[in-house]
């Protein structure tokens, strides 16, 4: 039976391997501290935050979300540790809340490895407070108890960790800071909700083990909120594809899925079984639950992967520090049998990641042919069918991703339309291997014909006259890559060249931010004056900062941060390097943007667990006249739309 906490209020724990879960309204940082008798925490390296997330025993998330799940192993801390503090505080460098007061309370469960909650607790009550002590799980009498703090600090993360004998507090608090922020910078934002009861529901294969059996903790199912009741995944069985909360009335439900011939089989997959008011919806929170089912596929293998190795470690300890063990074979029987232990433990837990990855590939195969251009890969098969749209639509593919547990499994990354933040192509030599066998003008043109494809698919999915693109391109080094825009004459204008090029460009679509900012909060939208183009604009920036002098970076930056709102985005080819003599002033602008690379590189985030995904960029088949031919259609378009 779950214990429902209040502040102050403590609970016996039954079990020493746990999950501690986070449920908060909007993203909070989540940490935990290593505390002595007294509770004094001796230094940073007791101290588990995202810039150092693992410590003997614990590990907490990378980087802040909305949820989190912080796995502990009470039995693995070391002997000098009598508590275990867990905390939350918001990110002050996010644009987000700045007070919890500000966003729901914080709902924190103690829980078992099978997911079964043992205690729960709702921090109310908190204003001000931009950090919070939130539990605290300590020793008593030989076992471990959990007890309800909700202790809240006005002062952040700097007075809470100054509160529990932290030495330089302020200083560690803003490194935390620092690292949360380079984390939101390479996230991938998820989807936000459509529906109260719009969330693709997925079963995760891997049985989770009973506690004390020795298995390795496995994640359990990603917590869902209460729903009706249904179908659940067979231990050990595949994805369960009934989805108990599709039950509601609204969205309409997905069709169902074919069932296999034989009951012993796993549910054939697909296409569009999520929810959704329409196909493409559909579609979208099919392939965002595939991101996220082989995220936490995956992390549940590594956590089970790194249990098996620690349980080793710990054995072999304990083995060998006995002097009798060095007599005879005895230490190299207990090495033995202690490897193969781990040999066994990792097995299996290879064998589940197995399960998933083979179902995940299965409705991969049927997904990817069944996408709309707009999701699609430059060679599928849609594009040769392609018309131009009549409406936007919800999102927009602008690359693949995957794990290196399996390189084969490619996840679509999908971004929202209207565009929520500028994407930066970074021509710079990043420190992946395919960035290292490419040379640095290779590289640079790489990356200006990526930004070209991207230009090209986004104009494709708007409806004719609904999106312009510029350019600047100072030095006129891009005209091989943006040959393909240039002579379907889709642009809005010649690419900008020079110092006055620049200049004029930039003034343009800072007027047009004014001006729409200004009718926006006087509600006077239709008085926008007759020669301001109303159609979403993209700006192509090559060769950052080159050409550019303090007063075009100043507006640059002024067109990342206010242009999405209204309808202005960015899209940068730089390498960061190259903008270096500005220092600090320019790292807002690279955090503003989405980075992505010209080759594959492993430097974005998914938003639940924070594995090092390695990105994949779009490119047309060789040889394809794909493009021409889209562009051609786009420009088709655009002529009839004039006469």
């Amino acid at each position: 039976m779950t214990a429902e906490l209040v502040r102050g209020q403590n609970h016996t724990l039954p079990q020493t391997r746990l999950e501690i879960r986070v449920s908060a309204g909007a993203p909070v940082v989540a940490g935990a501290t290593l505390g002595d008798e007294r509770g004094t925490v001796h230094g940073v390296e007791w101290i588990a935050h995202p810039g150092s997330p693992q410590l003997p025993g614990l590990e907490v998330s990378r980087q802040a979300a909305a949820d989190h799940r912080l796995a502990v192993d009470l039995d693995a801390l070391p002997d000098e540790v009598h508590r275990v503090t867990v905390l939350l505080a918001l990110p002050l460098e996010s644009g987000g809340p700045t007070r919890f007061g500000a966003v729901a309370s914080p709902f924190v469960a103690v829980t078992g490895l099978e997911g079964t909650e043992i205690a729960t607790f709702t921090l109310t009550g908190l204003d001000t407070e931009s950090a919070v002590t939130a539990l605290e799980l300590y020793r008593r009498q030989g076992g471990w108890k959990v007890r309800a703090v909700g202790q809240g600090y006005a002062g952040g993360l700097a007075a809470m960790l100054a509160d529990q004998g932290v030495d330089r507090a302020a200083e560690l608090a803003g490194s935390i800071q620092e690292a949360v922020a380079r984390g939101l910078a390479r996230s991938v934002a998820p989807p936000p909700p459509r529906t109260p009861e719009g969330d693709r529901v997925r079963h995760a294969t891997t049985p989770a083990p009973a506690p004390g059996a020795g298995q390795p903790p496995v994640p359990p199912p990603p917590a869902q909120e209460p729903g009706p009741a249904g179908p659940q995944a067979a231990p050990g069985g595949p994805i369960d594809y009934a989805h108990p909360r599709r039950q509601s009335a609204a969205p309409p439900p997905p069709p169902p899925a074919a069932a296999p011939a034989d009951p012993g089989q796993p549910v054939q997959p697909v296409a569009g079984d999520a929810t959704g008011w329409s196909m493409d919806e559909r579609l979208y929170n099919q392939v965002w639950g595939m991101f996220e089912d082989l995220a936490r596929a995956t992390a549940a293998y590594r956590s089970a992967v790194d249990f098996a190795e620690s349980r080793m470690d710990q054995e072999l300890e304990r083995t060998l520090s006995d002097p009798r063990s060095r007599i005879g074979g005895t230490g190299d029987r207990a090495r033995e049998q202690a490897r193969a232990k781990r040999d066994e433990l990792t097995g299996r837990a290879r064998e589940a990641l197995d399960r998933d990855l083979s179902q995940l590939a299965a409705e991969s195969a049927v997904v990817e042919p069944a996408l709309p251009a707009s999701y699609a890969g430059w060679d599928n098969p849609v594009w040769h069918a392609y018309r131009v749209p009549m409406e936007i639509p919800m999102a927009l593919r602008i690359g693949d991703l995957h794990l290196p547990e399996d390189t084969t499994l490619r996840i679509p990354l999908l971004v929202r339309l209207p565009l929520e933040r500028g994407i930066w192509i970074d021509s710079g030599r990043t420190a992946s291997e395919a960035a290292a066998l490419t040379g640095t003008d290779q590289l640079r043109r790489l990356a200006m014909e990526s930004a070209v494809l991207h230009a090209a698919r986004l104009l494709a999915v708007y409806p004719a006259d609904e999106f312009s693109v510029h350019v600047i391109d100072p030095a006129g080094s891009a005209t091989a890559a943006l040959a393909p825009l240039v002579r379907s004459g889709v642009l809005a204008g010649p690419p900008a060249s020079g110092p006055g090029g620049v200049s004029s460009v930039l003034a343009q679509l800072t007027r047009r931010v004014d001006l729409v900012q200004m009718a926006i909060r006087a509600g006077a939208a239709d008085s926008l004056p007759p020669d301001l183009d109303p159609a979403e604009q993209l700006l192509i920036v090559n060769d950052f900062p080159h050409g550019f002098d303090d007063r075009a970076v100043t507006q640059l930056r002024y067109l990342a941060d206010e242009g999405p709102s209204v309808g202005v985005h960015l899209l940068m080819v730089a390498d960061r390097e190259d903008a270096s003599e500005y220092g600090p002033v320019l790292d807002p602008l690279w955090r503003s943007l989405l980075r992505i690379t010209p080759v594959a590189d492993d430097h974005l985030a998914d938003p639940w667990v924070g594995h090092a995904w390695t990105y994949e960029p779009l490119r047309t088949p060789p040889g394809s006249a794909v493009l021409d031919l889209v562009l051609a259609q786009v420009a088709a378009a655009r002529r009839a739309g004039h006469r």
